[in-house]
């Protein structure tokens, strides 16, 4: 129980270094239904001890897994990288032990906590731990209120808890994450653009029709240009159309003979 007391403390923290914890609700995670019934199955396999024996240990570690699952699908939030680390030192840990966090006696003494326990124990004493360091080896006295024993792995999840909300709060001197929605300020939606209308197709050009050439009128009284007469084929004998005869071709008239005076030498 101390640890989520310290954990909410932290995340609180940035209200009294000047940043706004509104920014809180701004983040946007995926997949939260996995997270929560993380919590519950974990209570129930650790307050509820029902069916088999290696039951609860089994269940212990799968919610580690699903914890893991549910970081690594939101990792751009941050803090939530050092929240995951620490959560995986403890996973691995309790994996290589049988589903128990080792504890050391020392710090269960310290914590008054040491003592046979009844049904099953997410923390406690491990004959031959394997990482014994990554156990529960930190405590709170017993005289304190809440006492109890902690790991690395759990400190490590307090401190990415509380970086994660100094970092979205933001804090005096320090700018809140660009992911915040409430860091991002809004825009200002601009005038309407009026719409361009469209050009009127212009119509075709309708062609103008080629010019008739009239042969020029023969002035009154003027001779006309004798040329080679076409004649009309004339029909044979049995009727078919004779081969026309060719045009007469004029003849090239010749010059007249110039007499040349004799002259008496």
């Amino acid at each position: 129980m101390i640890i989520p007391l310290f954990a909410l403390v932290l995340v609180l923290s940035p209200a009294l270094l000047g940043g706004r914890l509104r920014r809180l609700a701004g983040v946007r995670l995926q997949h939260t239904w996995v997270i929560l019934g993380t919590l519950v199955v974990q209570v129930v396999a650790v307050e509820l001890p029902f069916g088999p024996s290696w039951l609860p240990s089994a269940t212990h570690v799968a919610t580690y897994l699903a914890a893991g699952l549910f970081v690594w699908l939101n990792r751009r939030v941050p803090g939530l990288l050092a929240i995951g680390l620490g959560a995986a030192s403890n996973g691995v840990t309790i994996a290589l032990n049988g589903g128990r966090l080792p504890a050391s006696e020392q710090a269960l003494r310290l914590a008054g906590r040491l003592g046979p326990t009844r049904g099953f124990a997410n923390s406690g004493l491990v004959e031959h731990p394997r990482l014994a360091f990554l156990g529960d080896v930190f405590a709170i006295p017993a005289s304190w209120p809440l006492h109890n024993v902690f790991s690395v792995g759990d400190l490590v999840i307090v401190l990415g808890a509380g970086y994660a909300s100094l970092r979205i709060c933001g804090a005096r001197g320090l700018a809140p994450w660009p992911g915040s929605p409430a860091s991002v300020p809004a825009t200002t939606p601009g005038p309407a653009t009026t719409p361009v209308p469209a050009t009127t197709p212009v119509p075709a050009t309708t062609p103008v029709p080629a010019t008739t050439l009239v042969p020029a009128a023969t002035p009154a009284g003027a001779a006309r240009p004798k040329g080679p007469r076409h004649r009309a084929p004339r029909r044979g004998l049995a009727g078919r159309a004779a081969p026309a005869t060719a045009p007469a071709i004029p003849r090239q008239a010749t010059a007249p003979a110039v007499e040349l005076p004799v002259t008496d030498r």
